[in-house]
């Protein structure tokens, strides 16, 4: 009697993408664990450096210990590696690895490669990833060079290393810096306010690390040809740029209006910038108007653009729901956008993610608020920041309990992989449904 043939089950290339992200969080995790990874040689506990693992490899920014107090340049070098891995994504990493040895790429692996960077399609993936990792290499350099004179002028050779470690932080979107002191822990940028050369290079790496690789492409290969663009390119620059300035206007006349003018110029840009979704910031946080923060909250959900290293809701879902917005206003059947037509797919892909972050974030801050006995208000910014891998924080991160922490970690971990990511991993290998059940008429609104 032949027995039957059993088909090997594959994972799928989200499965793939979260056991990476995973792994790299727990390998992170034990070495920052280690006695030299900490200043005092001391063993930091497992939560501590799980959190801060989870917060350098989703790129977010909030920590538990000061980076620049705590850890060694040993722990500080394992936290730039993972935002590095974290920044580019661990599939992007380990196909940089294999093009170096001159390896060949299987379908599967082209097709993990695919979802891992939201490339269009799998043609001339192995060229894009190629084109993604000499770019991130140029323009961390570049902006490591251009701010060296400043943290050198400041810090003697520290400031070399200081340099390379905010631009590949700035670019990543990450929000990891070095100029906390024993004195002034959590510092963030509040030191260099004033400074327009790390102010422009900062602001600049955040925009370019956020609007996402297909963009540069775009931008690249047709230049100033704007017509040309891919319509996601299009939404992608229009809508960031809406995103900065429209925030930028409202800082410089509501909340900075008492500053300098140079410092209250660059403080608006640069607040109105890091929360798509850096994570630094140059000035005082606790000091802004109710409506400054709350404005600020919903920066951080939307974050950056697909493919990119910011996370988030991304731009062009906000994007698709507006016009979505305005199609329904004017009765029209289907989203339009810069002479072409949005599928219904792409609306109902929006909806569901705006729902699953807006969830996400009120109902871990309601938990959070409830254990830590906190006001609501300070614990959603802290859930924004956390879902939308941004790192931006009201102060209290540092002294939330392990619970809390585990409810941030998982946050982060969300917001950086992508909510539907995990639900497609956790769904892979379920039929589809043939059949359709009877249609019938609801009113809505």
């Amino acid at each position: 009697m032949t027995r039957p043939i059993k088909k090997k089950r594959r994972l799928s290339s989200f499965q793939i993408i979260i056991l990476g992200f995973i792994g790299v969080i727990l390998l992170g995790a034990l070495l920052l664990m280690l006695p030299i990874s900490a200043k005092d040689r001391s063993v930091t506990p497992f939560n501590q450096t799980l959190f801060t693992s989870t917060s350098a490899v989703c790129v977010t920014g909030l920590i538990v210990q000061d980076t620049a107090t705590h850890w060694s340049l040993f722990g500080q070098a394992v936290i730039l590696t993972l935002i590095q891995v974290g920044g580019l994504g661990v599939i992007t990493m380990a196909a940089s690895f294999v093009l170096l040895s001159g390896k060949r790429f299987s379908f599967s692996q082209r097709n993990t490669m695919q979802n891992a960077i939201s490339a269009p399609s799998l043609g001339g993936i192995v060229r894009l990833t190629k084109f993604v990792v000499k770019g991130t290499a140029i323009i961390e350099v570049t902006g490591a060079v251009i701010m060296m004179p400043v943290f050198v002028q400041s810090h003697g050779v520290k400031g070399v290393w200081m340099s390379v470690f905010h631009s590949i932080s700035a670019f990543c979107n990450a929000g990891f810096d070095l100029m906390g002191t024993p004195d002034q822990k959590f510092a963030s940028l509040t030191s260099l306010s004033d400074q327009p050369v790390v102010n422009i290079v900062i602001m600049l790496l955040i925009i370019i690390g956020g609007i996402g690789f297909m963009t540069w492409k775009d931008v690249i290969t047709n230049k100033f040809r704007f017509k040309r663009y891919r319509l996601q390119s299009k939404i992608v620059i229009v809508t960031s740029a809406l995103l900065i300035a429209i925030p930028a206007l409202l800082y410089f006349f509501q909340d900075f209006a008492e500053l300098p003018i140079a410092q209250r110029i660059f403080g608006s840009l640069f607040q109105a910038v890091t929360p798509r979704t850096a994570g630094f910031n140059t000035l005082d946080l606790n000091s802004m108007s109710k409506l400054g923060l709350a404005v600020m909250i919903i920066l951080m959900l939307i974050g950056g653009s697909p493919g990119s290293t910011a996370g988030g809701m991304k731009t062009v879902t906000v994007a698709v729901l507006f016009k979505n917005a305005i199609a329904s206003f004017k009765r029209k059947e289907d989203p339009e956008c810069f002479g072409r037509r949005i599928e219904a797919s792409a609306v109902k892909t929006a909806t569901t993610i705006l729902l699953m972050y807006t969830t996400l974030c009120f109902m871990s801050a309601a938990v959070i608020s409830m254990v830590e006995d906190l006001p609501l208000g300070v614990c959603v910014f802290e859930t924004a920041s956390a879902v939308g891998t941004v790192g931006l924080t009201l102060g209290i991160t540092p002294s939330l309990g392990v619970t809390s922490q585990v409810i941030l970690i998982l946050l982060m971990f969300l917001g950086r992989v992508g909510g539907l990511t995990v639900i497609y991993a956790a769904l892979s290998g379920s039929t589809k449904k043939l059949t359709k059940l009877p249609k019938e008429s609801i009113t809505v609104g």
